[in-house]
């Protein structure tokens, strides 16, 4: 089956300062917390965000992200769309890899990213930009029996 998806339901944010990270942050924990993700996963989809987002500024130079909830059947879910115009990713192996960074930063930001979500998809063309698109779908059991709130 595949996540069906309403179009009115996406939000589009910019991505061009410290400021857009910061809003984005709080967007994406708001959107996960209205569809019933627990705390845990809030805080992985909001560290994923923050990591995805400070590439995008850093990386591609600014763009967007699209916040889109996902209905499959009875499974429900939230998928992060980056977009950037950027330089794009040369070679994605080594940018996923830890350790790696062509920033400064830890190397932990695409691989890290990519263990705390459970679908991970990264489109780039050198010269073109990138798009890095995540999901996470809320666990079968509900927050509160696991002493989430």
């Amino acid at each position: 089956m595949t996540p069906t998806t309403d179009p009115a339901t996406t939000r589009r944010l910019p991505i061009g300062s410290d400021a857009d990270l910061a809003w984005l942050r709080h967007q994406v924990r708001q959107v996960a917390a209205g569809l019933g993700f627990g705390l845990v996963q809030q805080t992985k989809l909001v560290t994923a965000a923050s990591e995805l987002a400070r590439n995008t500024l850093v990386h591609g130079g600014g763009g967007e992200v699209k916040i889109t909830p996902l209905t499959d059947g009875p499974k429900r879910g939230l998928q992060l769309a980056f977009v950037d115009s950027g330089p794009g990713i040369a070679d994605v192996e080594q940018a996923m890899s830890d350790g790696y960074t062509s920033g400064g930063g830890l190397g932990m930001g695409l691989g890290g990213a990519k263990r705390l979500m459970d679908e991970f998809r990264i489109d780039t063309t050198p010269g073109q930009g990138t798009v890095v698109t995540v999901t996470a779908w809320i666990t079968g059991v509900p927050a509160a029996r696991r002493g989430e709130r």
